[in-house]
């Protein structure tokens, strides 16, 4: 028998967990555990018990629970461990081993490591302490003073062990592990300065000092706006430690070619989780035995599919060595369903692999996931599934990976091609409602009004979106009894027939439940139905309902904890499918500038992503006249920032496209489009020709010859790269003529660039030749000098395919001399064709030496498509056959 506090609040046997009931039963174990050994007093028992003001009972309750929690521990041989739990005057006092309390033995191992001469020594020590840990501490039990206390102060010793665990790295030298250690912490408590110091000192040694560099800002900027302070000493000195960089870097040792970050991408585990034992029980068979084995939890909408897999994923984590994937596959929601190349990107993301490494199509990243999944024993959870078509491109590779899939579906397809097996889950009986319901409101109110809290469960029907959010209403207001709120539930009765109309149902819960938020937060509610995407942040939420992102944070905080929101990524928010359909009923009452706000906000932040991803290039739109800046909006460190952000708003974005042209605000539209381009160009082949279309006729719609020349550009290239050729010269030839009218002249060279690319590739070289030589003319007369080796690359690149070689030359030695420093794979691009110049003219050393340099410096920036050109071009030359 073993005791966690470590994570859920448990006791484990050889048959698994005790099931210990409500929170306060949690509560008192962990109390006692805290100080095993050590009386502890009813007053501070009590204390920990009850969040506010006790009830009069509270005495008779609390003897109750110990009553309760020692005939537990009695029926599971508690004895035999030396463990009793017994009363000692006006306290209790559980006398046991400490030894089988992680937390004991996590502070054990962690007061051994600091007194170890050998930092190997300490590195093993620390890092078994960290392994105890499986989720926050004391989680399941009451929120209340004393136990937030000791929850936090067992949170702080961790961050201090994984400090001393990433100290203890770079003394080995190994500080490449030790930023590994440190970079999740930090990005988990961004303000704590001891964590961003030792992750810049570490990234420093290790040789990243840029990396080191903007980690000291972003965090400058967070407590700036957070906390409107400056940077304290640690992390000034570590600033000016980088700055002087006087301190030699201690030999580094390299990790392993094959060690590859663990994922944990599993959202927040669900407060107040109750029953499911046999349901829990099933799954865990389901998914102990056989080759990469695959459970499949059905039921239907509301039943807690997406709470009972998070659940039990955050308490089998120790199983899971390598990691924990999730995706949220969004198959009975009205957003559109991530396409599989998008899942997998993530996943790949999160195993490690750079964004540049990432291949481009579906079918190549599938077979790139499994090789990484191969060998390694991790969860994949993927929610919400529609069709067995949806599951089988993202299951995992290898024998020991496990994959649990929810659907309210029954997914037959999957269960005979890869022998899932299914853990159906059904509403909840009587008891487990009532348990529920009891977990929110405490025991006692149940037990004053039981048959009430029976009418209430019949009358939720046993699903517990249903059952949380009426508790939560009836916690909110504890003057109400039970039987008044069963007869307000009773007045909705048609539409609580969950089984039939399951939506209508749970909006009579809802509503009860909004009444009684503040309005700013009511208002909230009422401006996410407004919303054009599945997720998003404080910002887009503080443009929905006119307000600054920090107060929308307060706002998306307080419907958390009505479980009417879910944080779903960290900053990240999303409704529940069922919530989200009662949100959208109640839109029409929201602000109706809501909607136009977010427009704009959109196009703003656009323009800052635009900036960061592409600097030097010029904008691809300005702002509308009429539109209204933020409140704030979010900045982006790098191109990696922003087509991260990119990644994340597309489904936002496309829907932004959508709503602005219902709203006939054509000057948005296709702006919205457009903005997304330098995302198109590095996914160019994500199916974006509807997007573009909608833009295009936008475009058209506004009267903007420019924006029109801009959509046929971007539209003609990408179906270029889809390979339909015939379609994209359809709108290549009209792009420059466009561009012309308008007297734009950066735009025309573009769109003529792109005209003469698409010309060559269909073997119409001499117009396409005349065409790009009247672009880089159109390009010198515009002195911008990024569209002016745009036009210079591609003429190169057209001259050595009518082997012009001295020409091609020519041109990307002028273009050189325009290039900016930051354009790295322009420069590799310019180095490829100037290689293969040189070849063509015999210089065949020095076509060697440009082709070499531009592998090394595209395999630096992570641009594999650039080195593997280069590669080839190499490989082609007589000396290196």
């Amino acid at each position: 028998m073993e005791f966690r506090l470590l994570g859920s609040v448990a006791v484990e046997t050889e048959n698994g967990d005790i099931p210990l009931g409500p929170a306060k039963r949690s509560s008192l174990l962990a109390m006692l555990l805290l100080r095993p050994n050590t009386a502890v007093k009813v007053e501070q028992l009590t204390a920990a018990l009850w969040e506010d003001r006790p009830p009069t009972h509270s005495k008779t309750v609390l003897q109750g629970h110990v009553s309760r929690l020692r005939a537990l521990l009695a029926e599971h041989g508690a004895e035999a461990y030396g463990i009793e739990l017994a009363t000692q005057g006006s306290a209790y006092i559980l006398r046991m081993p400490e030894s089988l309390v992680d937390a004991h033995r996590f502070e054990e191992l962690v007061a051994l490591a600091r007194v170890q001469r050998q930092p190997a020594d300490a590195v093993q020590m620390l890092r078994e302490a960290l392994s105890f840990w499986q989720g926050p501490a004391l989680t399941g039990t009451v929120q209340s003073r004393p136990l937030e206390a000791a929850a936090n102060g067992l949170e702080e010793l961790r961050l201090a062990s994984v400090e001393a665990l990433a100290a203890a790295y770079g003394q080995l030298g190994e500080h490449a592990r030790a930023a590994a250690v440190l970079r999740t912490e930090a990005v988990t408590h961004p303000l704590r300065e001891s964590l961003a110091a030792a992750l810049m000192l570490a990234l420093g040694r290790s040789g990243r000092q840029s990396d080191a560099m903007d980690w000291y800002h972003r965090t400058r900027r967070l407590l700036a706006d957070e906390l409107g302070v400056d940077p304290g000493e640690t992390l000034s000195e570590a600033y000016a430690t980088i700055l002087r960089a006087t301190e030699p870097a201690p030999e580094k040792r390299p990790a392993p070619a094959t060690e590859i970050p663990v994922p944990e991408l599993l959202p927040r585990p669900p407060r107040g989780f109750t029953g499911r034992s046999a349901e829990l029980a099933a799954l865990a068979r389901a998914l102990a035995g056989g080759d990469a084995p695959v459970a499949l939890v059905t039921g239907p909408a509301g039943v807690g599919k997406s709470a009972f897999a998070v659940h039990w994923a955050h308490e089998r984590r120790a199983d899971f060595p390598d990691g924990r994937l999730f995706v949220d596959l969004r198959g009975f929601s009205d957003t559109q369903e991530p396409e599989s190349a998008a899942v997998l990107r993530e996943f790949l993301l999160a195993l490690g692999t750079p964004l540049q490494r990432i291949p481009d199509h579906a079918d190549a990243m599938g077979a790139l996931f499994r090789s990484l999944t191969a060998g390694r024993k991790l969860l994949l959870v993927l929610d919400n599934a529609r069709t067995s078509e949806q599951v089988r491109p993202l299951l995992p590779g290898g024998d020991h990976c496990a994959t649990l899939v929810t659907s309210r579906d029954r997914l037959g397809g999957l269960i005979a091609s890869d022998a899932a097996r299914p853990v159906p889950l059904g509403h909840f009986p009587t008891t487990d409602s009532t348990a529920l319901l009891a977990a929110v409101l405490g025991e006692e109110r149940i037990a004053a009004e039981p048959a009430a809290a029976d009418t209430l469960a019949g009358l939720c029907d046993g699903l517990p979106l249903a059952l949380r959010v009426t508790a939560a209403r009836l916690a909110e207001r504890p003057q109400w009894t039970l039987a008044a709120m069963a007869g307000e539930l009773a007045d909705e009765q048609g539409r609580l027939a969950l089984l039939d109309v399951e939506d209508t149902g749970v909006s009579a819960a809802l509503r009860l439940t909004l009444q009684e938020l503040p309005e700013s937060t009511a208002r909230m509610f009422r401006a996410l139905g407004l919303h054009t995407g599945p997720d998003l942040d404080r910002f887009a939420a503080g443009a929905l309902a006119g307000t600054s992102p920090a107060l929308a944070s307060a706002d998306l905080g307080r419907l958390a904890t009505a479980h009417l929101l879910t944080e779903s990524a960290p900053g990240r928010w999303t409704l529940h499918d069922l919530v989200r359909l009662y949100a959208r009923s109640l839109a029409p009452q929201a602000d109706p500038e809501g909607l136009p706000r977010l427009l704009d906000h959109y196009l703003y932040t656009g323009l800052a992503a635009d900036a960061a991803a592409e600097p030097g290039s010029q904008p691809c739109c300005t702002l509308p006249a009429d539109a209204r800046r933020p409140a704030a909006t979010r900045e982006f460190e790098d191109r990696s920032a922003a087509l991260a952000w990119y990644e994340a708003e597309r489904p936002a974005l496309e829907g932004a496209v959508a709503a602005a042209v219902s709203l006939g605000l054509h000057d948005r539209a296709w702006r919205l489009a457009l903005l997304q381009w330098p995302l198109i160009l590095w996914r160019v082949r994500d199916g974006w020709a509807p997007l573009l279309e909608t833009g295009l006729a936008s475009a058209a719609q506004a009267g903007d010859l420019e924006a029109q020349s801009r959509a046929r550009a971007l539209l003609g290239w990408v179906l270029h790269e889809e390979g339909r050729d015939a379609e994209a010269l359809v709108h290549l030839e009209k792009a420059p003529e466009l561009a012309a009218q308008a007297g734009e002249a950066i735009s025309e060279a573009i769109a003529y660039v792109n005209l003469a690319v698409v010309l060559d590739s269909t073997g119409e070289h001499e117009r396409a030749g005349l065409l790009m030589s009247h672009a880089v003319s159109l390009a010198v007369r515009t002195g911008h000098p990024s569209t002016q080796v745009l036009a210079l690359q591609h003429l190169a690149r057209h001259c050595l395919k009518t082997q012009a070689y001295e020409a091609a030359l020519a041109h990307t030695l002028r273009a050189d001399e325009l290039l900016s420093p930051d354009a790295v794979i322009a420069q590799v691009r310019l180095r490829i064709t100037r290689g293969q110049a040189l070849a063509g003219i015999g210089r065949l050393e020095d076509a060697a030496d440009q082709l070499k340099q531009a592998i090394r410096a595209a395999e630096s920036a992570g641009f594999t498509e650039g080195a593997a050109e280069a590669r080839e071009h190499l490989s082609r030359l007589p000396a290196n056959r």
